[in-house]
């Protein structure tokens, strides 16, 4: 079947919120606050790429992930790659990316240790409609106030370096081991490839690209899942209908249709596609 909706799985976080995002059921009012939704596919498949929503009420962690090869010399399957799609930012909302001038393993481990990493850190303004591409071994971290979509390398493989005093494990060794702590830079958006196709990301470890309304026909190439992120919208993959807030999983030849609202995103690990 070139098309399977994907189940979401609900995970609550210290820093969640009990008003979501339309499309996604609030958690009760004196439950534990949700942070974020993945979308799973079926079986016991990894798959390349975990594409997620985030909903912030505090700041996330200071934190960074291993590349490929780093993660390959501690018998990891892969780094982590990252990339944000802001839905909505209160005012004031920021998020931190690299350092404000580069960083030693010593100043970064003690910085984390003294708190004063939070003033080492490139604090961004955000808003609506901003994306960000985030490459494996940035110092980073996700501020309060923000929705967003992230599709990022499958991998979980994340170390904290500061937490704000919160309760939860920091991972400063194996952290400062792996950052490239420096300013941040921006890659070049690669821009239009084809009508109504604009490239976000263009590889080498994942693809997004992102589409109006309408309809078009996609064919993966064999052993290639293509991920259907709907932003806002409605439509049909071959038949199956889908709704903003769901993820469809795309193998083989299919086409996909779409109202005229609709606001889509649509991943696939590699470089191409057909």
């Amino acid at each position: 079947m070139p098309a399977v909706r994907l189940a979401t799985h609900r995970v609550e976080k210290p820093w969640g919120r009990h008003r979501l995002w339309p499309g996604f059921a609030d958690p009760a009012s004196d439950g534990r606050p949700v942070g974020e939704i993945w979308y799973q596919a079926p079986g016991d498949t990894a798959p390349d790429l975990l594409v997620k929503y985030l909903f912030t009420s505090g700041k996330l962690s200071v934190q960074v992930h291993p590349d490929d090869a780093q993660a390959d010399a501690r018998g990891l399957p892969r780094g982590k790659d990252e990339c944000w799609v802001i839905l909505a930012a209160e005012p004031g909302a920021t998020i931190a990316l690299g350092t404000h001038e580069p960083v030693d393993a010593d100043t970064l481990r003690q910085a984390a240790l003294d708190g004063s990493i939070e003033t080492l850190l490139d604090w961004k303004a955000v808003e609506a409609g901003d994306f960000f591409y985030v490459p494996a071994r940035t110092v980073h971290a996700i501020g309060a106030g923000i929705t967003l979509i992230e599709i990022q390398q499958n991998s979980e493989t994340t170390y904290r370096l500061y937490d704000y005093g919160r309760p939860r494990d920091l991972h400063l060794e194996d952290g400062v081991a792996v950052a490239d702590a420096r300013p941040f830079v921006a890659a070049p958006m690669p821009g239009k490839v084809a009508p109504g196709r604009n490239l976000l990301v263009e590889g080498p470890k994942f693809v997004v690209e992102r589409w109006p309304g309408g309809a078009r026909h996609v064919t993966m190439p064999d052993g290639v899942t293509g991920w259907l992120v709907p932003v806002r919208g409605s439509g049909e993959v071959d038949g199956l209908g889908w709704q903003a807030g769901e993820c469809i999983a795309v193998t083989g030849a299919a086409t996909i249709t779409a109202s005229d609202d609709s606001d889509l995103l649509f991943a696939y690990p590699g470089t191409t596609r057909v």
